[in-house]
């Protein structure tokens, strides 16, 4: 097949002179000085992905590829910033002619030139989240639906529903079916709202995040001179971890690479753990398939962590089947085993943790060296605890902490009406999640409430639950499009009052959740089952405690204790993190504590509903285990509050544990913990 590129000197105005067999390990060598045609670089964890990568564009480069005749795909700002700037360092200057950045961005690029063959002017405007939202609430508004009649979706949510849609090639029914059953007898409505809100943007010459993809694809395909341009254009395509690409996404590089076929993808089939939102693992398992001459280059050199967890992670992923098959290799020196550490319960699992990241503070190493990783943030509901009463300070990758999620804070509001009934700041949050009310029907709300608190009726005064008796008789200050649901969060709050009820947080979380929460969950949160399971661990995690004051006390000790954390000050201070494992890929830490290795909990009880599920769960074990340098603590607990049940309940060790060769652990007694 001709290729339409000659190979000649490099007679761009920057001297490289690079010695790549002395800058790179040999498996690294070979992969950059690939020879034209398909490559498929199976790079693992720790192995020096994003260095072969640059080496390969000033290799390119080198052999008098033009710059503006490659491209190279990211995922994030951040990595296309990155990974320009060490081009630009290898180079010895900025290289403006280099196509690279993310899928988004070049998407954007090349819409600016053609957006009139696709309906649209140039000086189209990008969406933001909230435009979005904004604009999809208008299309709802305009719909037929009843809104009255039928609960529907938030903006939020069908802005997911859609976009899910769109990135795995699937059709709204499918998705809804598929993720948002709930939902099964709006999909009519659904599919019309999704053309509505297609004609609107046309119509206003807007463009969301999503079709910044969806219509450069659209370009490539129904455009054949676009097609062309671009396909003769781009004669070296590189892509950055390409285990993470959506179906859009991969038929986009497929097209632009279909003429020269002189395509590189770098990544890990074991790292691929997005398929939650859109990932399509099949993109990097058939790449030899759909490119029959495809070289397969493997970098299994691992700089990162001791030959002792390198041989548990080569353990922990070998049982997959679906999978190229590697093995990580060490640079690096001898150091402890990893331990296998099994807890009495989920409070001795969290007071190990802490005593063993104060005996490590005592040896000299930094807090801020050390990660605690998880399955769900609700894994580390005891861990925040621990850590807080023996005031080791920690951070959250998310951003947000558990117990300062949205859906976490309005339930413990109803707790916190109910233990005390002045207070005004739980009240305004409970009552704004009724239709029709703002910020300032709050106020008169809460006004109109307090007074009938202050001075209640004589019928109220002899009643059994006197803030619920508020509630009623204050009605006459709701709007009427919450007159329905006022009625029910004051019977919610009348049961919260009751005197076997109301000393249980547990009891009262449940409830909450049963008087119609979870209906709420489901009409404004897209990921309403992971949101729902918080909420009864939470219950389950509330039974420790002997009133609901207690509880109450804990919680607000944990966020006060956040807020400080959050202080711009405090940015720097040392900090040991806790994270879930999906937001630490591509972190590492000289210490990792992987908690509740428990069956149902990680892997999930849901994915274990299929093969593909298990797997990916395997993978992100894996990815769990690659985070370690020098030790790696793995820990499960024989027992743990379960939802469900009114006490502890036995645990089984995560499968993946089993899979493990026993002379590759240490096993760690918890005596003297």
């Amino acid at each position: 097949m001709s290729r339409e590129y000659v190979l000649q000197p490099f007679r761009a105005p920057v001297n490289l002179q690079i010695d790549y067999a002395k800058e790179l390990n040999e498996q690294q060598h070979a992969a950059v000085t690939a020879p034209p045609g398909p490559a498929l670089v199976l790079a693992g964890a720790g192995a020096g992905k994003t260095r072969t990568l640059i080496y390969r564009v000033a290799y390119l480069l080198e052999q008098g590829i033009p710059a503006d005749r490659i491209l190279l795909l990211t995922f994030t700002n951040k990595a296309a910033r990155e990974m320009m700037r060490r081009v630009a360092d290898l180079l010895g200057s900025a290289l403006s002619d280099l196509w690279g950045g993310t899928f988004h961005s070049i998407g954007h690029r090349l819409l600016r030139k053609h957006a009139s063959l696709i309906g649209y002017e140039n000086n189209f405007t990008i969406l933001d989240r909230e435009d979005s939202r904004d604009l999809l609430k208008t299309c709802i508004a305009e719909s037929e639906v009843d809104q009255k009649a039928t609960r529907f979706p938030k903006p939020e949510v069908v802005a997911e529903v859609f976009s899910m849609a769109i990135n795995t090639s699937k059709s709204i029914p499918e998705i809804v079916a598929q993720q948002y059953d709930y939902f099964s007898n709006l999909t009519p409505s659904l599919v019309k709202l999704a053309q509505k809100y297609v004609e609107r943007k046309k119509l206003a010459n807007v463009m969301d995040f999503d079709d910044l993809q969806a219509l450069w694809l659209t370009l490539l395909r129904d455009n054949e001179q676009v097609r062309e341009q671009y396909q003769r254009k781009f004669q070296f395509i590189l892509v950055d971890e390409y285990q993470d690409t959506n179906s859009i996404q991969g038929e986009m590089i497929d097209l632009l690479a279909a003429r020269h076929k002189n395509l590189m993808v770098v990544g890990d089939d074991s790292q691929s753990i997005y398929s939650w939102r859109g990932a399509n693992f099949q993109n990097i398992l058939l790449f030899p398939k759909r490119y029959a001459d495809t070289k397969i280059y493997k970098i299994e050199t691992n700089y990162r962590s001791t030959p002792e967890i390198l041989k548990l992670a080569n353990a922990a992923i070998s049982a997959n089947i679906n999978q190229f098959s590697k093995e990580l290799l060490p640079a690096r020196k001898n150091g402890p085993k990893p331990a296998l550490v099994t807890c009495g319960d989920a409070s001795q699992q969290a007071a190990f943790v802490a005593q063993r990241m104060l005996e490590l503070r005592e040896e000299g190493m930094d807090l801020n060296k050390m990660a605690v990783l998880y399955r769900s943030h609700f894994h580390a509901l005891e861990l925040q605890l621990e850590l807080t009463r023996r005031n080791i300070p920690f951070s959250i990758t998310s951003g947000i902490r558990f117990f300062e999620q949205a859906h976490l804070k309005d339930v413990t509001a109803y707790l916190k009406l109910v233990n005390n009934p002045r207070d005004e700041m739980a009240f305004k949050r409970l009552v704004q999640l009724l239709p029709g009310v703002g910020g300032k029907g709050a106020d008169k709300l809460w006004s109109q409430f307090n007074k009938e608190l202050q001075n209640p009726k004589p019928e109220a005064q002899k009643s059994s639950a006197p803030i619920a008796a508020a509630l009623q008789a204050s009605s006459s200050a709701i709007p009427k499009k919450a007159v329905k649901d006022w009625s029910q969060f004051a019977i919610t709050i009348s049961q919260l009052e009751a005197a076997d009820i109301r000393k249980s947080a547990s009891a009262m979380i449940r409830i909450v959740i049963e008087a119609g929460y979870d209906l709420y969950l489901k009409e404004t949160y897209a990921n309403y089952r992971s949101r729902l399971e918080d909420l009864e661990q939470l219950s389950s995690f509330a039974l420790q405690f002997e009133s609901t004051e207690d509880f109450l006390t804990q919680l607000s000790l944990l966020t006060n204790l956040e807020a400080e954390e959050d202080k711009p000050a405090n940015r720097d201070s040392e900090q040991a993190k806790l994270s879930t494992i999906h937001q630490a890929k591509g972190l590492e830490f000289d210490v990792v504590f992987v908690i509740m290795l428990c069956d149902g909990l990680f892997p999930s009880a849901r994915s274990l509903e299929t093969v593909d599920g298990e797997e990916e769960e395997r993978r992100l074990f894996y990815v769990a285990v690659t985070r370690a340098r020098n030790e790696l603590y793995l820990s499960y607990p024989l027992i743990r509050v379960t939802p469900g049940y009114s006490g502890d309940a036995m645990q089984q060790p995560s499968r993946f544990l089993k899979e493990l060769p026993g002379e590759l652990l240490d096993e760690w007694n918890l005596r003297s913990y």
